[in-house]
This record gives C-alpha cells, sequence and structure tokens, in this order.
C-alpha cells in the first residue's frame, strides 16, 4: 500500500511517499526556517502564503521521487489537526481536491498521532553530513506569496525554497557511512511527545489508542527553548541555537560589539569552552502528577541571567543579549537544557511507575532530536532525526496504521480543520 502524505501544520511544507507505513520511498520537505529567523517566530498568515506556493511543486517531487504516477498511490493522508489555521487550510483543501480528482480515499490525521509514528519508519539512518547531488525546486513563476508581479524579496520564501531540504532521496544522497534501523515498538508504550507547540505523555496500549496522562499547563517545552534564546540573544528555532551554544558555538545574533545581526555561527575561541551544565542552577517546577509546566523555568532563567550582569528585573529582556559573555550563553544555555531535560525524564519515570506493563518507551517531535534528551533516555525509541521535525513520512505511516485498525476514509466535501483538538478526542 502507497499512501501520499502531505504536512502543513506550522511552517513547513511537506509531502512523502510512504510504502506499507514503514517504507519511506520519497520525503521531501521545504522549510520556512530562513524566513522566520528574522522575526523570532512564526507569522501565520506568511506561512500560509508560503504553503500555497509551495504545496504543488513539493507534491510533484514527493511522487517523482517515489518513482510513482498517481495510479500508484492507494490513498492520501493529510494533517487536519491540530495546528495554524491557515497553514492547515492550505494542505487540506490540497488533499481534497487531489482525492476528488483522482478518485482515492481520503484520511485526516491529527499532528501528534504523526509524531509518535515516526518511530516505525524503517529508513536508513545517516550517521554523517549528506551530500545532495541535485535537490532543489525550480519555479516558472516569479510571484511572492501568491501575488503576481511581486519580486520575492531576499531572505524570502522564493529564496528560501531554492534551499529545499530533501529527506532520504536516495538518488541524491550520498552519505559516508549507513546503518539500517528495524526494531519497532512494542505495546502498550509511552510516549512522550515534545516540540514547539506540544508537551505530552500519552499511554498507548495498541495502535491508534491513545490516552493522555500528562500535559503541559502553559508553555510547551520547545516554546521553552524559543524563548530562552530570544533572552540569551540566539536564534530561532531555539532548539538548535541552545544545543549549538552548548557545545560551545554559540550562534549569536549581533551584540554591541558590532557583530552582524544575521545569525552566524562563531568558531570556538581558545578561551571559550562547551556550556557548564551545572553553573547556574535553575528550579524544577511543582506539579502535580504527570504534568509539566516550563513558564516557570522561562522566568527562573531571566532572572538569572537579569541577576549575573546586574540589572533590575525591569531591565529589557532583548536588551540583555549586549551584556553576556560568549561564554556566559554557552554556560547559561547548557545550564537551562539540562534542566529542561531532566524535568522531561523525571516525569516520564513517573510515568513507568504509573504504568507497570509498559514495554517501550517512544520519544518524539522536534525537540526529540535533541542529543542531550537522546543520550537521558538511550534505551527509548528516537526517530532518525531528519524525522523528528515536521514531515509527510510521519502522516503517511499514522495513516497506515489508521487504516489497518479500521477507521474509515472521510468525505473529501466535508473535511474540515481543528486548529486545537487533543489527541484522545481525534
Amino acid at each position: 500500500m502507497k499512501i501520499l502524505g502531505i504536512e502543513t501544520s506550522c511552517d513547513e511544507t511537506a509531502a512523502s511517499v510512504v510504502e506499507d507505513g514503514v517504507k519511506i520511498l520519497s520525503n521531501v520537505v521545504v522549510s520556512q526556517i530562513d524566513i522566520f529567523a528574522e522575526y523570532g517566530g512564526v507569522i501565520p498568515e506568511v506561512a500560509a502564503r508560503s504553503h500555497l506556493e509551495a504545496m504543488m511543486p513539493v507534491i510533484d517531487k514527493a511522487l517523482a521521487d517515489a518513482g510513482c504516477s498517481w495510479d500508484d498511490i492507494d490513498a492520501i493522508a493529510v494533517t487536519h489537526a491540530p495546528g495554524l489555521l491557515g497553514s492547515l487550510l492550505i494542505g487540506t483543501l490540497t488533499a481534497r481536491t487531489l482525492a476528488i480528482l483522482h478518485d482515492k480515499p481520503l484520511y485526516a490525521v491529527h499532528h501528534l498521532k504523526s509524531h509518535v509514528y515516526a518511530n516505525w519508519l524503517v529508513e536508513t539512518r545517516v550517521l554523517t553530513e549528506p551530500i545532495f547531488s541535485d535537490a532543489r525546486l525550480e519555479f516558472s513563476s516569479t510571484s511572492y506569496a501568491g501575488r503576481p508581479g511581486k519580486t520575492a524579496p531576499r531572505g524570502s520564501f522564493l529564496g528560501a525554497v531554492r534551499n529545499i531540504r530533501v529527506e532520504n532521496s536516495n538518488h541524491v544522497m550520498h552519505p559516508k557511512k549507513q546503518v539500517s534501523a528495524t526494531r519497532v515498538p512494542t505495546f502498550p508504550l509511552l510516549a512522550l511527545v515534545v516540540s514547539g507547540g506540544h508537551t505530552q505523555i500519552l499511554y498507548m496500549p495498541g495502535h491508534n489508542r491513545f490516552e493522555i496522562v500528562g500535559t503541559t499547563r502553559d508553555d510547551a517545552v520547545g516554546e521553552c527553548f524559543d524563548k530562552v534564546a530570544k533572552i540569551l540573544g540566539l536564534p530561532y528555532p531555539g532548539g538548535p541555537a541552545i544545543a549549538a551554544a552548548t557545545e560551545g558555538h554559540p550562534i549569536l545574533l549581533g551584540h554591541a560589539q558590532g557583530r552582524s545581526a544575521k545569525p552566524t555561527v562563531l568558531e570556538r575561541q581558545d578561551d571559550l569552552q562547551p556550556g557548564n551544565p551545572n553553573r547556574y542552577p535553575l528550579p524544577h517546577p511543582k506539579i502535580y502528577g504527570l504534568d509539566f509546566s516550563f513558564s516557570g523555568l522561562k522566568t527562573a532563567v531571566l532572572r538569572a541571567v537579569q541577576k549575573e550582569v546586574g540589572v533590575p528585573i525591569s531591565y529589557p529582556s532583548h536588551k540583555l543579549k549586549e551584556l553576556l559573555s560568549e561564554q556566559q550563553v554557552c554556560d547559561f544555555a547548557a545550564s537551562f537544557q539540562k534542566t529542561a531535560v531532566d524535568i522531561l525524564v523525571e516525569k516520564l519515570k513517573k510515568a513507568m511507575e504509573q504504568f507497570p506493563d509498559t514495554k517501550s518507551i517512544v520519544v518524539a517531535g522536534g525537540v526529540s532530536a535533541n542529543k542531550t534528551l537522546r543520550d537521558a533516555l538511550s534505551n527509548a525509541y528516537f526517530p532518525a532525526p531528519s524525522l523528528s521535525g515536521d514531515n509527510g513520512a510521519m502522516v503517511a505511516a499514522a495513516c497506515y496504521y489508521e487504516i489497518q485498525s479500521g477507521v474509515k476514509p472521510v468525505d473529501p466535501y466535508k473535511l474540515n480543520i481543528y486548529p486545537r483538538i487533543d489527541i484522545a478526542q481525534h
């Protein structure tokens, strides 16, 4: 069974063809990070317009990479909840139209379910940086954001799309070393979902059965990474920037010393050491049960930085970066990252105590790419780093197991979107 998966819940336009829920035939992702790095976060209207322009070229490339025509596709899967309203609309309207035109069954997939099922995808995991011989999309039109005749400004979506990230396309990838991942999780299991918009612990007694046993009461852990990065003068997205600073390679925005405002990876200086995770002790929120809270941790970092540089709490947070040394940035990044990971691990251990029948631990979502978290949960299942973020392959995989569980296709004329809906209610 070959399923075309479409994902547009936030700021990545993605499409993939997956066979039997495990084998990735193609996986094309266009990221808008280059656009939103300038703003420090996603602008929903801009994201939707960018999806609109990239959607069909991405789908066409996914089919071409997989060597498939529409006759080969058995079903279409699309993310319809949760996410940004405008972004979800572009993906679902495209999927609905294609399902009608090509007479294909259409399945509506929950975004968090997709992240969890990324752990079932069997792929060749790349252990060294791949070299792509041909990984570009070209557009015949110079229209920008759906407005014909308006040339794309520098750093815009059209500039970013030409740096398209193509995952798992064997004909363009030439890694030096590979290892196959063949194990799959065993039920019942606990899934830790960690991303920019969600932090949850799910109990799964079987395929397509979800119970939320813990969730965040305020910020998601990925959102906390973004906000702490902003305090430290690190660019968006915060997760990779904080990880780099922890290793002693701060990606710093313009400081008072006259550096360029464009994000730059600085070479490690002789006196610059990797971040010390124990230099700035940070509190662990006391939340009953298996729920999380990260808003207090973000505030604790802010107060610790203000204290370290000797300014009152009324001092503007966006100016603190000008008072921090590079070593202080690395140490604060490492201290925050260690604390955030410790909080996640502590809650997961409590969940295992409450569910002693658990046979597997699955970690999913963008933050699952974090090396410190992977080291702390070395016996857990993690998706390949290329599948941790939003992608179409995980949508197709989740759809396959929905079909195996007896879920029926939806009416393409009636499919709706839900910017907010629990996975247990889906």
